[in-house]
């Protein structure tokens, strides 16, 4: 069972190198079911998501780019992606709301195209909400698209991610009335629902902790719903408490550890005995900077999981592998 089974739109942050993307790429296969389409979508232009699953650029056009990951039944769901930039929607949304097709075209010789993608403070996230708004709620005007069960949005960083999904708001209270204003309550509406999640991830050091605790209290001040926080990147937990004290303190038993390795067929040496006598006391004090900032992460009050470190660098394998931990944690 989901924790979060009233949402439809999946926003993931994180600090930059906590691997949001992979977290995002993730979730979006442990929510592609049997029947139910994903769309995961990306609006920084970093073309993350064709790296991740080893397909071409994406173009402005959901393209079918996996199936979810499997049910207990074997049965799998779609995962579509959209790679989302502010010239296309701009164009899209002068076609399908003022059918300004060609003549929308027409406006970018002229550099009006430019100005509002580019140069207009916050007009670009405006045209980039809009169009992952139009993607949750689809309507007549979009015809023949595919309505999906659950948008994953691979959102920018978490120290931008309020202004992002705020900037409606502020523009309606720019636009007191009128159409701009209707159009903006509504995207803000959906954003302020149980229909959405910002969901934060997070590795277990200072500054991303931190970060990631100013962001709730961000998303909390402007009334955003905040979703749970994912831990990437945990160390295997392998040594048990007294091993981990021993390494700390450089007490670990020598004489066992040349017998383990003797046992194991490899030539002992003293160098090779240091070295790994070091990095045990590497890994405990990581261990101990992890287990501080786990405590913190428990103490923000917001449903938690926990992705390994993955030895190796992240495979289309190793994504399926992430979503049935996160699948298993509840999360999808």
């Amino acid at each position: 069972m989901s924790d979060w089974p009233k949402v439809r739109l999946h926003v993931v942050t994180g600090k930059g190198g906590t691997g949001k993307s992979t977290v995002a790429s993730a979730l979006a296969l442990a929510l592609a079911t049997r029947g139910r389409n994903v769309l995961l979508c990306e609006v920084e232009g970093r073309q993350g998501i064709a790296r991740m699953f080893d397909v071409d650029p994406l173009p402005y056009q959901e393209r079918r780019l996996t199936t979810g990951l499997p049910d207990e039944d074997g049965g799998r769901g779609v995962v579509h992606a959209l790679h989302i930039d502010a010239e296309s929607a701009l164009l899209e949304y002068l076609s399908m709301y003022y059918r300004l097709g060609r003549a929308g075209k027409a406006l970018d010789r002229f550099g009006v195209i430019e100005f509002a993608t580019t140069i207009a403070p916050g007009v670009r996230d405006v045209l980039l909400t809009g169009k992952v708004y139009e993607a949750v709620q689809r309507n007549s005007r979009n015809k023949s698209a595919i309505e999906y069960d659950a948008v994953v949005l691979d959102a920018p960083p978490t120290g931008r991610i309020t202004q992002f999904l705020n900037v409606s708001n502020e523009l309606a209270g720019l636009a007191k009335v009128g159409p701009i204003k209707a159009q903006s309550d509504t995207m803000m509406t959906l954003f302020r629902s149980p229909r959405t999640a910002v969901h934060l991830v997070t590795v277990l050091e200072e500054m991303p902790v931190q970060e990631t605790a100013d962001g709730i209290a961000e998303l909390r001040t402007a009334k955003l719903p905040v979703g749970g926080v994912i831990v990437n990147q945990v160390r295997p937990r392998d040594l048990d408490a007294d091993d981990l004290a021993a390494a700390r303190a450089g007490t670990l038993d020598r004489d066992r550890i040349e017998a383990d390795l003797a046992a194991g067929g490899i030539t002992v040496s003293p160098a090779l005995v240091d070295g790994l006598l070091a990095e045990a006391a590497d890994h405990a004090e990581r261990r101990a900077l992890e287990d501080s900032q786990r405590e913190l992460v428990a103490g923000l009050d917001v449903p938690s999981y926990e992705l390994p470190r993955m030895a190796g660098g992240i495979d289309l394998g190793g994504l399926y592998e992430l979503a049935g931990l996160l699948r298993a944690q509840g999360m999808a």
